[in-house]
């Protein structure tokens, strides 16, 4: 059962139309093209997070605004029939799937908009969105009109995502560059060739991404960030603790979204030994903190709690800053 009971939302959907401009684009596609990179796999797990992020937005006590979400959702064969508002879910709140666990989603996203809102306060101009997704970040949020938001991920999920947004007419707040490539890639060159410039401070957001990756992937990953950042920069990623991931295997939120949208996490994660990645970025000289969920559910009044056989336990969110000279 969901912490957070909310009464009944009968808003109108956002619109988006008339998203304001100052930004720039770098692909134009076809309708639902790329459909099929999304509709499987991975990148389903994208569209899990943008129907949690429509039911979020659509809350009258909402964490996170993203007006952009449903339409993904409702574009995609896929999850066509998915809720896009806690009204449509069964048993509302008190689906394991829509209710608590979509409103953990719902909590990560407003808690690295805020870690994103204070990097660029310092003045970090470059965004680096690793595993973009279905993130929109670059239109969404108000970041400066100087502002380069990099989106890295393959060349059919930003298709698809371009796809949607040029259908609403949707225009980025800041300069949006998408790097299509493969994590397992060249990503680098693919970034610096994009112009990401890595004498210049930058913020790093790894949203739902290192769960999915074998744990030297993920070394090889923090210690390019860290080779790609000067002083000033800053990341943010979420890890998972646990030693045994199907200890959990039926706990009430996977075994609902295994059974409401055919998504086995457990089969998507990887079950070998995770890095210490915190730890290492600190050996690095990196600050770090690590926090659980519960931590910003407590500061914001709203989203899940400790449960009994609870997957989101072992869930931490990490956020590290590289010092200035």
């Amino acid at each position: 059962m969901s912490e957070t009971t909310t009464t009944g939302d009968s808003r109108p959907t956002p619109s988006v139309s008339g998203a304001p401009t100052g930004g720039d684009t770098t692909t134009t596609t076809t309708r639902r093209t790329g459909a099929d990179s999304v509709d499987a796999g991975v990148g389903l797990t994208a569209l899990l997070v943008a129907a949690a992020r429509a039911i979020e937005t659509h809350r009258h006590d909402s964490l996170a605004q993203d007006a952009y979400a449903e339409h993904f959702v409702r574009e995609a064969p896929a999850c066509a029939d998915w809720p896009v508002s806690i009204q449509q879910a069964q048993d509302g709140d008190d689906n394991p799937l829509w209710g608590r666990f979509a409103r953990y989603f719902g909590l990560r996203t407003r808690v690295l908009d805020d870690f994103l809102h204070r990097s660029v306060g310092t003045g970090v101009r470059q965004v680096v969105l690793l595993g973009a997704g279905l993130d929109t970040r670059a239109f969404r949020l108000d970041l400066p009109s100087d502002c380069v938001v990099f989106e890295i991920d393959r060349a059919g999920v930003l298709a698809f995502k371009q796809q949607v947004l040029t259908e609403l007419s949707a225009a980025p707040k800041a300069k949006r560059v998408a790097v299509p490539v493969d994590l397992r890639g060249d990503w680098v060159t693919a970034l610096t060739s994009a112009g990401f410039d890595p004498a210049a401070p930058s913020v790093w957001l790894a949203e739902g991404l290192l769960f999915y990756l074998p744990g030297p992937a993920e070394t090889y990953l923090i210690d390019t960030v860290d080779r790609l950042t000067t002083g000033g920069s800053a990341l943010a990623f979420e890890a998972k603790l646990e030693k045994d991931l199907l200890a959990y295997r039926d706990s009430p939120i996977y075994t609902a979204t295994r059974e409401q949208i055919g998504i086995d996490l457990l089969d998507l994660f990887d079950r070998g030994p995770r890095p210490d990645s915190a730890g290492a970025l600190a050996a690095k000289g990196w600050s770090t903190s690590m926090h659980t969920p519960f931590d910003f559910t407590r500061l914001h009044g709203r989203g899940p709690l400790p449960a009994p056989n609870d997957a989101l336990e072992g869930n931490r969110w990490v956020f590290a800053n590289k010092p200035r000279p």
